[in-house]
């Protein structure tokens, strides 16, 4: 089975499969050779996925400056008291 290349995979796509990898991973039945081959290509998934995300902030950001009245605040990964 041929993989697709993670810089030609869009945003959904490269998590989907990072979120997949973590799950195979955390399953623990897998030999070392295979768990190490799943663990890089999920850290390359996860780094592409942090890329484009930073490319998206950057593409809003630019959108909807500041000087227009709107200002862009940081992304807080805090709980907001959702469930």
């Amino acid at each position: 089975m041929t993989q697709t290349p993670i810089e030609e995979m869009d945003f959904e796509t490269a998590f989907a499969e990072l979120e997949a990898t973590v799950r195979q991973l955390e399953a623990g039945d897998l030999p070392l050779e295979k768990s190490l081959a799943l663990f890089e290509r999920g850290i390359a998934l996860a780094r592409a996925c942090e890329n484009l995300l930073d490319s998206a902030d950057l593409r809003v950001r630019q959108l909807a400056p500041a000087a227009n009245g709107y200002e862009a605040e940081p992304f807080s990964s805090g709980t907001s008291g959702v469930a």
